[in-house]
Order: structure tokens, then sequence, then C-alpha cells
């Protein structure tokens, strides 16, 4: 079973892209797997609720929700919140073999191939 790690944009993205996040990877994958969240984008979604204007706010907040809703399963790394750099985990998790969702432009030349990206603002592809 394959770990599939959603970054903070990815989940950014279901409200200000307007796309299916959950049906697109459905689509682009074809293995069994289970979506995990890490506590650092929980964190980092409730620190954009606080503090960033309205547009990005909403997005946080749906994200949240969803979250919740699709009962993803939460990686606490542990430590103090805001002192961890979630990017560092996610590429730790990738050479782990982990699969991490992602738009950062940055953080995917990072990973390790396999990863998820969101294409054309409407699709998940899995890039090897």
């Amino acid at each position: 079973m394959k770990k599939i790690i959603i970054d903070t944009n990815a989940l950014m993205a279901i409200e200000e892209l307007h796309i299916d996040l959950f049906g697109e990877l459905e689509k682009a994958i074809d293995f069994p797997h289970n979506l995990y969240v890490l506590q650092g984008t929980i964190d980092e979604l409730n620190d954009i609720v606080k503090s960033e204007r309205w547009k990005f706010r909403q997005a946080a907040k749906v994200a949240l929700g969803l979250l919740k809703a699709k009962k993803i399963f939460l990686i606490d790394e542990g430590g103090i919140p805001g002192k961890i750099d979630v990017d560092d985990l996610l590429v730790e998790h990738s050479r782990k073999g982990d699969i991490i969702l992602t738009q950062d432009i940055i953080l995917k030349k990072r990973l390790q191939k396999p990863y998820l990206t969101i294409r054309q603002r409407k699709m998940v592809i899995l890039v090897e």
C-alpha cells in the first residue's frame, strides 16, 4: 500500500482552481494507496485561516473541512509547531518512497520521482 502525502498548496488548489482533487487523484493512479497529510500542513492551513486575505482564508477553510470529511490520515512528526520546515519533511518522506502531491515548483525539484502534481489547472498527473 503506497502512502500519498498531500502538500498545503495542492489542498489550497481545491478551492482556488475549482478542481476535484480527490477524483482526479483516483484517475491518475491505479495502485493501492492511502492519503496522508503532515501535521505541519494542517498548522500552515490554520495559520492561513488566521492571517491571510479572504480568498486564501476561504481556500484554507475548505481544505481543512475536506481533510476531516475525507478522513485523511495524519502524520505527526512532533516538534514545535512552526519550527519544522514542512518541505524538508516532504523531501524526507519522498526519499523513503512515499509519493508527494504538490504544485510547489521548488519542492518538485527536490523530490524523488515519482511524485504527483496538478497540470493545466484541472488534472492530477504522476511524474515518473
